[in-house]
């Protein structure tokens, strides 16, 4: 048949046309897979740096700091996969104040296995009224443990702490009707620190705010609107309640809804890969201002298991109530459903 034609034979077109292509697939193919190899190289490289740079910051915020003996925890106990719940606490240790009020409460329940929380945030004059504890302010608890460890049982430093941080846990593990297994107290100047070490964080401002204090040196000015803050601005926005130049005042709950939103933004920008650069500032800042009653090794697996978690996947309820001075009142229906959603997630 090739004899009355100019095609080549058979064969040879096959071999003509496909061995070019089959070759051209090959190289890229192997090119890609090295490129990924190199990515997944540098990333763990990355990450083995990182570690390697904040085991400092993450021991000095342990309880491994407290004796210098390591705890460890079971492996069925472990963060990596027990649904923990943990005690969050703001505390306002400013020396112009002289306060060690916990200004920012909340209680937190982690899920290892679908990788997502529920935050509940206590308004910080809630009345609290519970067997066998003095009925008081919520934030109001931590300093008055604190001195009872100090002036009754004779405790001082990191063991008159601990006393109070497991008062604090079990008050409001009572309250809660959970178990709450840790806690973690950062100052203010941890809180600013951290919005820094991200380069600031990206919020909705709801209301002009402007508020000056000589006493402590407090001086907030803030424009509605949606705006990038710096750290001490945002903790501005955080904390601002009461007006003494003509804008609007806050309510307790108000005040919950931003640290709602700021928690929001801050784990979002984490997650991004700017944020996952700047994840050493991060933990040297927080490392600087926090504690938890935590060893080193379920630092970092809360670290590892929660990494790049969303607020998409964190669930905040602030809880509500009715403000009758100098007492906020929570309603009780509220109450039953931020309990429930904490033993939910828990139990998930």
């Amino acid at each position: 048949m090739n004899s009355g034609t100019n095609l080549p034979p058979r064969g040879a077109s096959r071999q003509a046309y496909t061995a070019p292509a089959s070759g051209r697939r090959f190289r890229w193919g192997r090119f890609f897979f090295i490129l990924f190899f190199l990515v997944l190289l540098a990333a763990a490289g990355f990450l083995a740096y990182l570690f390697f740079e904040t085991k400092g910051a993450i021991t000095d915020m342990s309880t491994d700091n407290n004796n210098g003996e390591v705890t460890v925890v079971p492996q069925d106990q472990s963060v990596k996969v027990k649904p923990t719940a943990m005690l969050l606490l703001g505390l306002d240790n400013r020396k112009e104040t002289g306060s060690m009020n916990t200004d920012v409460l909340m209680v937190a329940a982690f899920n290892p296995e679908t990788k997502s929380a529920v935050v509940v945030s206590i308004p910080r004059d809630t009345r609290i009224e519970l067997d066998g504890f003095s009925s008081r302010k919520a934030n109001q608890y931590y300093s008055r443990f604190l001195s009872a460890a100090r002036e009754k049982d004779g405790l001082e430093g990191i063991a008159a702490e601990t006393e109070a941080r497991n008062e604090m846990k079990e008050m409001f593990g009572q309250y809660f009707d959970i178990p709450i297994q840790y806690s973690a107290v950062i100052n203010f100047k941890g809180f600013s620190d951290v919005v820094d070490a991200l380069g600031g964080v990206e919020v909705n401002v709801d209301m002009d705010m402007r508020y000056r204090d000589t006493a402590d040196g407090t001086d907030i000015d803030l424009k509605a609107g949606f705006q990038e803050l710096d750290g001490n601005q945002a903790l501005d926005f955080v904390r601002y309640r009461k007006s003494n130049n003509g804008t609007g005042e806050s309510s307790d709950f108000e005040r919950n809804q931003r640290q709602s939103q700021v928690l929001g933004a801050l784990t979002d920008k984490m997650k991004s890969l700017g944020g996952v650069a700047k994840l050493g500032s991060v933990i040297e800042a927080v490392g600087n201002n926090m504690t938890m009653d935590m060893p080193s090794k379920e630092i970092e697996a809360l670290m590892t298991t929660y990494f790049g978690i969303g607020k998409e996947n964190i669930q905040f309820i602030p809880l509500e109530g009715t403000w009758r001075s100098p007492y906020v009142y929570p309603d009780e229906t509220k109450l039953s459903e931020a309990k429930a959603a904490l033993r939910a997630k828990l139990a998930e």
